[in-house]
């Protein structure tokens, strides 16, 4: 299939489950965001789908279902409030890459597989647009990790022969792209483990309140340094890519796990979870990007300052950026990124990277759902 100069739309929730991001873009010959919206999770939906995710949940092959439909229906709606509010009509959409909504990822067991709910069905049917969706599964069959799937698009946006940068997405779980100079070289990137989730749930579980906004009440706080060592002693944080993770490892029984009888303060558990994300981060930067010299952030976390600071601290003198600083807005990429790898599949072309999923090679990631 040949292209021309057409538009994308891109649809993805992240770990956090608080809202789906939408972004309008073109590949024209650059990436380029045209448009972009971000649509409230429905007030019903979150911690159903929190629920789900959660490690030991009972699942309901009924609730299942529903909620695949459902997510259908809330993707359906962001994309077309954000062509509604554009004056656009679907006919001007080439096609919708949507990434759904992952509920497990199990990249690592002896039948691995990854789950994302949000029927594509539904979304084409309800769109009248062409819906490229299931962008992870054909990695996992061929050995991958399914993840993470952003780093081609990272390379198109941000890589710079003049520097090594690492591209930082702090989600729900945090990931890293490392960009050589050398465009021919392997990329190489992974999950580090946790940037907003673990916070997110203690805010939500102690306060009542979805997030730490901008990190304020993680700044009153004291880091526990004895918890914090423990955390960080967790495996997974050892382990060299390829490497993903989710909720399945980081979750708030794993938080209550790690406390264990401490009695902290609430305040204080959430600074140690900042400070945990942040040096995280900051240990598979400088074990794998040792020669990096730009940090540039994207995704949620990028707005909470505290996290921001922690981050500039622990990877001193590497400068630590939002990737606002080279004009790309870091709180669509990801995805815009599922616009990109719609036009992957419809062109016939990879989406994944093999150097970072671990995969046994390039493979075309997603299925077709035809417009009516």
């Amino acid at each position: 299939m040949s292209d021309s100069a057409g538009l994308y739309l891109g649809l993805i929730s992240g770990t956090s489950a608080d809202a789906i991001d939408v972004a309008l873009a073109a590949f024209d010959p650059q990436p380029r965001l045209i448009a972009a919206l971000a649509v409230p999770y429905p007030a019903a939906l979150r911690p159903r789908v929190l629920a789900l995710a959660r490690e030991k949940a009972e699942i309901n092959l009924d609730e299942l279902g529903t909620l695949d439909v459902e997510l259908g229906h809330a993707f359906a709606d962001a994309a077309l409030a954000l062509l509604q509010r554009e004056g656009m009509a679907p006919a001007a959409v080439r096609a919708i890459g949507s990434h759904g909504q992952t509920v497990r990822h199990k990249p690592t067991l002896a039948a691995p597989y990854t789950l994302q709910l949000g029927d594509p069905n539904v979304i084409a049917e309800r769109c009248g647009i062409t819906t490229v969706g299931d962008f992870r599964r054909r990695d996992i069959a061929a050995g991958g990790q399914a993840a993470p799937l952003v780093p081609g698009l990272h390379a198109a946006l941000l890589a710079d022969p003049a520097h090594e940068r690492v591209v930082l997405n702090l989600g729900g779980i945090a990931n890293i792209t490392v960009l050589p100079r050398d465009p021919r070289a392997p990329l190489r990137g992974f999950d580090t483990g946790p940037a907003n989730c673990l916070m997110d749930g203690w805010s939500l579980q102690q306060r009542g309140l979805g997030c730490d906004e901008r990190g304020e009440w993680a700044a009153t706080g004291t880091v526990d340094e004895e918890l914090l060592a423990q955390m960080l002693a967790e495996p997974y944080f050892h382990q060299t890519g390829p490497k993903s993770s989710g909720r399945e490892v980081f979750n708030q029984d794993w938080l209550q796990r790690q406390l264990g009888q401490r009695r902290l303060a609430a305040v204080d558990v959430q600074a140690t979870l900042l400070a945990l994300s942040a040096r995280s981060v900051a240990a598979a930067i400088r074990r794998d990007a040792p020669n990096a010299e730009q940090v540039l952030v994207c995704g949620g976390g990028v707005h909470n300052t505290a996290l921001m600071k922690a981050l500039a601290a622990a990877l001193a003198p590497v400068q630590v950026a939002s990737t606002a600083s080279c004009g790309v807005d870091p709180d669509y990429v990801e995805a815009m990124a599922f616009a990109w790898l719609a036009r992957q599949r419809l062109l016939g072309l990879p989406g994944n990277r093999a150097d970072v999923t671990g995969a046994q090679g390039p493979r075309v990631l997603g299925a077709i759902y035809f417009g009516a």
